[in-house]
């Protein structure tokens, strides 16, 4: 008699263990993505496009000097677009627009203690762009990771400003 057919696993339903020790824990570095850099050179249009695509409200705009940018904020869930315009050829963006072209520029991820994460990053052997933080957008801190060392993806540390 033929017997009955069994579904293969569901594997994307596998028990995880989940580790308490303290090993494991100190060994987080980042909490969450806080949002992705997009390199625009028009940035009016480029949030025309946004709102008029994506439905997406614009929740911020500034200019960030440090940087060379002019930034806004799209929110997705608690995380952000970022769209980024230079404010010259000879900014960090501008380059890379020159070089690149428009399109993924960065990805962010959000910490608690910036300091704390860049000693933690150095003593691993990553290479760092910024040894110690500078301003960002909305007043946060931030310092980025050298694509080198980050499989080719240039990384933004972030710890929000207390107010957001």
């Amino acid at each position: 008699m033929p017997s009955a057919s069994v579904p293969p696993p569901d594997w994307g339903l596998q028990i995880r263990v989940v580790r308490t020790d303290l090993t494991l824990l100190s060994a987080t570095v980042l909490s969450r993505i806080d949002h992705i850099g997009v390199a625009v050179e028009d940035l009016d249009a480029a949030i025309a496009s946004y709102e008029q695509q994506y439905g997406m409200a614009l929740v911020h705009r500034e200019v960030v000097e440090q940087q060379g940018v002019e930034a806004v904020l799209f929110d997705v869930g608690e995380n952000h677009v970022e769209l980024l315009r230079p404010l010259g050829p000879d900014t960090p963006v501008g380059k890379f627009l020159a070089k690149r072209g428009p399109g993924l520029h960065h990805v962010a991820y959000q910490v608690t203690d910036i300091e704390d994460t860049l000693s933690r990053l150095r003593d691993s052997g990553a290479r760092l762009i910024d040894e110690t933080p500078r301003t960002g957008i909305r007043a946060s801190r931030v310092a980025f990771v050298h694509p080198a060392s980050t499989g080719g993806v240039l990384t933004e540390i972030v710890q929000p400003a207390e107010d957001h």
